[in-house]
Order: C-alpha cells, then structure tokens, then sequence
C-alpha cells in the first residue's frame, strides 16, 4: 500500500511516507522519542482525506547540525571584510506509522450522537418543513434570493427561522430579509 501523508511541523509542512527519514527544524524531544505531528491530509489508494483523523507517528533519530552556511560582507576601498557563518540545529526523524485506527473509533461516536439527537428534535423540525417551501434544503443561496419573492409571508418567515436555527448563511439571511422587507 502506498499510503502517504502530509504533516506539519515547525511551521513546514513535509510530504512522509512509511519508513521514510528527514531532517526538520530541531524538535524538544529527545533521541529515541515518539513523536505524533500534527497531519494536514492523507492519501494513498484511494481519494485524499482533507480532514484526516489518522496520526502519524515519528521516531527521533538523533539532533544533527546542518551543512555549514559561509556569509562574506565586503564594501569596496575601504578595507572592510567581514566573513560569519551559521549552521542549522536540525532533527532527523523516521516515520513508523501512518496509522488510520483512530478513524473507525471515531465515526463510531456520532453516530451515536446521531441516533440520540434526532429524537428530541424531530417534532420541532417537523413543524418547520410544513411550512417551509418545496425543495428548500437543496437550495443555494442564488435560487433562494430568486424565489423567496414568489414565497408567501410565512414560508420566507419559516425560512428565515430555519436559517437563523441552523446553517446561518450570511448570504441567505440577508436575501430572505430583504424578502421580508418587501412583504411588509
């Protein structure tokens, strides 16, 4: 399998796979300790997955210097040279894993969440669909300014309710307002 992640760390962001060893800006963990960056996406056989709750786990190789940087100053007839150098403080790490165990515990969870909520909510929101106009839900926000004029006082109400409720669209709210306010 030829999975692959991107991670951040130290401000960078690297492209890892399993196995995999690379310098990054030196880290505050010592050698031989695990460290779990934090992982922007994951990809491999399938589609990338842009919000990822797999973790990646690094192994600190050891603290190394980087390649020495030579800097030269010069200003010409006046004598003056002045030459300075600098070498970066880096960490080598290996990637051990790029585990997904973390993603099936937590889809787990709301759909739990799932089966518990929509019991309580399910009378009010009932309510509200009866009075909302036919195909609302699918509606962008450019179809919605469009047809809210053809409405009757209460759908736009009911929607601008259910927007306020919900998703709170900027866009929609303003266009359902605007509504409102020819109605009256």
């Amino acid at each position: 399998m030829s999975s692959y992640a991107i991670i951040s760390l130290g401000g960078k962001q690297y492209r890892v796979s399993e196995g995999e060893r690379l310098l990054v800006d030196r880290l505050r963990a010592d050698e031989g300790a695990t460290v779990e960056p934090r992982v922007l996406l994951v990809g491999g056989d399938g589609s990338p997955d842009l919000s990822p709750s797999a973790t990646v786990t690094a192994r600190v190789v050891g603290h190394e210097l980087g390649e020495k940087i030579r800097i030269g100053k010069y200003r010409r007839r006046t004598g003056y040279k002045k030459h300075t150098g600098h070498r970066s403080k880096l960490t080598r790490i290996e990637i051990e894993s790029i585990g997904g165990a973390k993603r099936a515990k937590s889809a787990a969870k709301p759909k739990a969440e799932k089966a518990e909520a929509p019991a309580p909510k399910a009378q009010p929101q009932a309510q509200e669909t009866a009075s909302l106009p036919e195909g609302y839900a699918s509606m962008t926000i450019a179809q919605l300014s469009e047809a809210a004029g053809g409405w009757s006082r209460e759908q736009v109400e009911a929607a601008l309710e259910h927007e306020r409720s919900g998703k709170a669209r900027k866009g929609a709210l303003a266009a359902l307002e605007s509504a409102l306010e020819e109605k009256n």
